[in-house]
């Protein structure tokens, strides 16, 4: 379980205030995937990394009474100057995993070869997408953050091995994913949301929050 209790979030940008979110309250039960739908901009990397726990509200509470990601594409517990290889092993110590296991899995499903010994600050933007992807399924969540779904990588054979995969879990763990476009969300979500103007709106199904994302952003 997931939950939001009157949180508020803000940014002074230099020249106003822009708001996240206001006085928002919400709760994820496990089991039952959400698609959240932003305009960009409005703030749905923000709130991905609160509901991580990688930045603290203004006001309100978050509770967290079950086992979430790092959000997909979140680079920052890794290390640039070490391998794939030293980065999986050190974040599998990290969560209380066997380092073996984690460095097999990702050296698997991210079928970098030779690369994997290798820097990460060596690689490219696609090379370090399906690296994180890998690290992400390798440890063991209740709930998976995706931002703007998956990973920006041209390599066919890992976009369809993860896709697999994702799908999979579905049937025993719990994926929040936010983007600007529904379509992103139809393949995860069984319950979605808008975020506008500071306010989550909740609705039962996709079809019927994508109608007021639609009226809003096209309108």
């Amino acid at each position: 379980m997931l939950e939001f209790e009157n949180v508020s979030k803000s940014f002074w940008t230099g020249s106003q205030r822009k708001v996240i979110l206001d006085q928002v309250s919400f709760r994820v039960e496990l089991g039952k995937s959400l698609g959240i739908l932003a305009p960009n901009g409005t703030g749905k990397t923000t709130l991905i990394n609160m509901m991580a726990g990688l930045e603290k509200p203004d006001e309100g509470e978050i509770r967290r009474g079950c086992k979430i990601s790092f959000p997909l594409g979140f680079m920052g517990g890794v290390v640039n100057r070490l391998s794939a290889l030293a980065n999986a092993r050190y974040i599998a110590n990290l969560y209380g995993l066997d380092p073996d296991y984690v460095e097999a899995y990702c050296r698997w499903l991210c079928g970098l070869g030779e690369y994997f010994d290798q820097p990460l600050g060596t690689y490219s933007s696609g090379m370090r997408a399906r690296f994180s992807f890998s690290l992400m399924l390798a440890l063991d969540f209740d709930v998976y953050l995706i931002d703007e779904g998956m990973p920006s990588t041209t390599d066919v054979e890992f976009n369809k091995k993860a896709g697999a995969i994702l799908q999979e879990r579905l049937q025993t763990t719990t994926i929040i994913i936010v983007s600007h476009q529904a379509k992103t969300l139809e393949k995860f979500a069984s319950s979605a949301a808008v975020l506008l103007d500071g306010k989550l709106n909740m609705f039962e199904t996709l079809e019927e929050a994508k109608q007021l994302y639609d009226y809003e952003t096209q309108g």
